[in-house]
């Protein structure tokens, strides 16, 4: 006879766990366990993970750390659970998001539903028009330095569930795996790379930022993409109260702000020139707000503060590109060349296009260049570099969806103009 467990967990919210989990893929945590591996008893390995959970008695194993190079300079510490844990972290997520996210601020966007990055830049976008000056935050080692009292704090709020709260507090005291095999007992933070980290992250900075920016200082507009945070003012000096306010409220929430990375900057256009000896320009999500001239729709040139891609971002493609080495690969057509990288090309495309789409125009002529020489060293009939160039610039016109960056700059076999 079987016992009544003290959680109310059903095995069909245990399987759509699963399924996220699949879906998302993700590496192995420190059992080098992978999904594939997973699925070889998935039944049983399913119904351990509804058992302990559902009886109290699940506890998480130490996460995998991994170092992650920083664009600034520095490591960030990238924590994978093992795929149990990740499952059973996105049981958790699934049932406190519905009752968390209805009440986060409009402007908050990062790991939510129906919400994205692309989103944040567009609303900064407008307001960085609106507003002649921006604040730009950043936080400190923020996943690392969370308050687990704190944001225990904040979960209760939310949820009545014990079973959620008991697990939420395990993981968060789980213990970290160093690439050498070093236990390192963890008294603060959520690990980077967590399923419900994102989810738990917002939730604190819902109540330590956002409210709290609502209650204080209510007519200051921002954005926010997880502990990206950019606010607008219309003036330099609430601008200046408004920093020092922000500084103050982090530190009682145990929280800094980087004294180097967080600045004041003024945004620079045609009209708004002033030299007021502060930066004029700052990085959001990959893309760099600064004067720029474009070309509207209306097909006339002004002068604006606008995003691009920025350097960093821009580099990472290049140097990602390099490693295909794309001229070498001769033994594959063309059409399955556009197969093996399209999708990695769309996405760069679709995301860094959508502002000041000219910008890409380095990426677009990396790629083309190296398809040049792939041509080249596979067709020896073409001769020369122009005729091989020639001989692609014809099949971007029959085909121009064949490449994301074809279709982004190619219209009927004529260059498109960059968009803002």
């Amino acid at each position: 006879m079987n016992k009544i467990k003290p959680y109310n967990i059903s095995k069909k919210s245990v399987w759509e766990a699963y399924e996220r989990v699949k879906a998302n893929k993700g590496s192995a945590g420190i059992d080098e366990q992978s999904i594939e591996d997973f699925e070889i008893d998935l039944k049983n390995n399913l119904y351990k993970i509804w058992n302990r959970m559902s009886s109290g008695t699940y506890f998480p194993p130490p996460v995998k750390t991994v170092a992650i190079p920083k664009k600034t300079g520095g490591e960030r510490k990238l924590g994978i659970p093992t795929v149990s844990d990740r499952i059973a972290q996105m049981l958790v997520k699934m049932n406190l998001e519905p009752h968390v996210d209805p009440i986060f601020h409009e402007d908050s966007f990062g790991y939510r539903p129906n919400k994205s990055a692309l989103q944040a830049v567009e609303k900064a976008k407008k307001r960085c028009w609106e507003y002649n000056w921006v604040i730009d935050l950043d936080i400190k080692g923020f996943f690392d330095n969370i308050d687990h009292e704190l944001l225990i704090r904040a979960v209760r709020k939310h949820t009545n569930e014990k079973w959620i709260i008991m697990h939420i507090e395990r993981w968060l005291k789980a213990p970290a795996q160093l690439a050498d095999g070093t236990i390192i007992v963890r008294d603060k933070g959520t690990p980077q790379g967590g399923v419900v980290s994102p989810l738990l992250a917002n939730l604190f900075l819902h109540y330590a930022f956002d409210v709290w920016m609502g209650q204080n200082h209510g007519k200051i507009k921002f954005e926010r993409y997880a502990d990206d945070v950019i606010i607008h003012c219309s003036n330099l000096n609430d601008a200046k109260y408004v920093l020092e306010s922000v500084k103050a409220r982090l530190q009682n929430c145990k929280l800094e702000l980087h004294p180097e990375k967080t600045k004041i900057v003024h945004c620079q256009d045609a009209k708004r020139s002033s030299g007021w000896g502060y930066e004029v320009s700052f990085d959001f999500l990959g893309f760099t707000f600064r004067r720029r001239t474009a070309r509207g729709k209306d097909g006339r040139f002004y002068d604006g503060f606008l995003p691009a891609i920025s350097k960093d971002a821009r580099k990472k493609i290049s140097a990602t590109i390099r490693t295909w080495r794309l001229s070498s690969q001769t033994d594959k057509s063309l059409e399955e060349l556009s197969e093996k990288y399209n999708p990695v090309l769309r996405g760069w495309f679709n995301y860094y296009g959508k502002f000041y789409k000219s910008e890409m125009m380095i990426i677009h002529q990396q790629i083309q260049f190296m398809l040049t020489r792939w041509a080249l060293r596979k067709y020896k009939s073409l001769g020369s570099k122009t005729q091989a160039g020639i001989w692609l610039y014809e099949i971007t016109r029959k085909e121009p969806h064949l490449f994301a960056n074809w279709s982004n700059f190619y219209n009927s076999g004529s260059r498109m103009t960059g968009a803002v």
